[in-house]
């Protein structure tokens, strides 16, 4: 009996905590189908309205912008749609995350297999380097990328950034904690470095590579700061730079379209949440079930 009293308990305190955290998704949903004026004068809204395809519609077709109507006169006329802000967003993650875990690995194969010298020493340098994030580096970093000539561009949105201490370490200690038997059958079989790496190593990694993916891949997506500054063309902006416009309404004694700020943010969640979810189970076993 009492550990029957014991899981319910438990389950209501996962229930209650899933409430906890849907709440603050269902009341930006259920006010994203209601007008811009009224959520200024009613507050968000718990229940869901009747706005919700003139909110969606307008936004992925870019038929209205980002700004709220009033007195029937267009704040804003035609703008990038939210189609084009998530075709960024999405380019902006899958750019980070992939070309992150392509440094990274080969980063730490050569620091784990080749064994040069001063090799280590290497490595604790580039692990040094999380004390320097992006904040610290972001003038210098502007000044190489617009040299370069670069801004307004995919290239100079994702190049500079995709080095990754934090995901050479992880491979670096993964790549330790493959038996060296599998190193010298691999010669046996006269297997080169580059077969070695790419018949062996990246099978094995496929659950490091898949629980990487996530992290750096919503990294890249919650990008505010660099995009921010590597763009001005409207048709490289982000969805976060996209519900930064509405908030900058506000110094313009306009009213800003909530329910279309609303919107954005769930459309922003929903890339991610897939991402995690069909990578769930490798993430796991990325996390939990090699030796780190």
């Amino acid at each position: 009996m009492y550990n029957k009293h014991k899981t319910i308990l438990n389950h209501v305190i996962l229930i209650l905590g899933i409430v906890f955290l849907m709440l603050p998704i269902w009341i930006a949903f259920a006010s994203s189908t209601h007008t811009a004026e009224h959520i200024a004068r009613e507050g968000v809204q718990f229940w869901l309205g009747d706005n919700f395809w003139g909110t969606y519609s307008g936004l992925l077709s870019g038929e209205s912008g980002l700004f709220a109507e009033t007195d029937g006169n267009s704040d804003q006329v035609k703008g990038v749609g939210a189609g084009i802000m998530l075709k960024n967003s999405i380019i902006l993650g899958l750019g980070f995350a992939i070309g992150k875990i392509i440094i990274s690995m080969t980063a730490a194969y050569a620091i784990v297999y080749f064994r040069f010298p001063l090799g280590n020493f290497f490595f604790w340098i580039i692990f040094l380097t999380l004390l320097l994030p992006l904040e610290v580096r972001i003038i210098p970093s502007y000044e190489i990328v617009a040299q370069l000539g670069l801004l307004n561009s995919y290239t100079g949105l994702i190049l500079p950034l995709i080095a990754s201490a934090t995901a050479t370490f992880f491979f670096r200690q993964y790549y330790k904690s493959i038996p060296d038997e599998l190193l010298e059958a691999a010669r046996l079989d006269n297997a080169g470095p580059l077969r070695f790496f790419w018949d062996i190593l990246v099978p094995l990694s496929r659950t490091m590579i898949a629980a990487i993916f996530i992290i750096m891949f919503v990294v890249g997506w919650n990008q505010y700061l660099w995009p921010i500054l590597m763009t001005t063309d409207e048709n490289l902006y982000t969805l976060l730079l996209g519900i930064k416009n509405v908030v900058n309404v506000l110094e313009e004694g306009k009213i800003p379209a909530f329910n279309r700020a609303f919107a954005l943010s769930i459309i922003a969640m929903l890339p991610p949440v897939m991402i995690v979810i069909f990578f769930q189970r490798w993430f796991i076993k990325g996390l939990v079930e090699t030796e780190k």
